[in-house]
């Protein structure tokens, strides 16, 4: 009779031990899914960028220009010195106007530019020049 008891609480610690076990898998496993919120290598939907604020490069990359708040500013890529300053403001969802003061020639700046994808500025300054701007990431 005390062999049967033996073998019935031995048979109770093996099922008590699988189910902990068990447990301590599914709680992992739930654990483990909660940390990942996206696909591997994907920025969170915030990164993206929106409209015309952001950092623009012009075609030589000599001039990186920052859009931001209300504020304009282009600065040169390889020293770092502030070339133009000044604001600009949207004329239409796709359409920006910036008016600013060239720092190297200390004279006022003003062109509109087109955001014709969410990654390129078509530009024309007031003398009727064309360039195009290219985000930066």
């Amino acid at each position: 009779m005390e062999e049967a008891r033996t073998e019935e609480r031995f048979y109770d610690m093996i099922t008590a031990r699988k189910f902990v076990s068990a447990s301590l898998a599914v709680a992992a496993t739930a654990a483990l899914a909660a940390c990942q919120t996206g696909g591997p290598g994907e920025p969170p939907p915030s990164a993206a960028p929106k409209g015309v604020e952001g950092s623009w490069i012009d075609a030589q990359g000599t001039g990186l220009s920052t859009i931001s708040a209300g504020k304009f500013q282009t600065v040169a890529t390889d020293t770092g010195q502030k070339l133009a300053d000044g604001s600009y403001r949207m004329t239409s969802q796709t359409s920006i106007e910036i008016n600013g003061t060239s720092l190297i020639r200390q004279s006022p700046i003003a062109f509109n530019c087109l955001l014709v994808s969410i990654n390129q500025l078509n530009c024309t300054s007031q003398a009727g020049q064309n360039f195009v701007l290219t985000r930066r990431s």
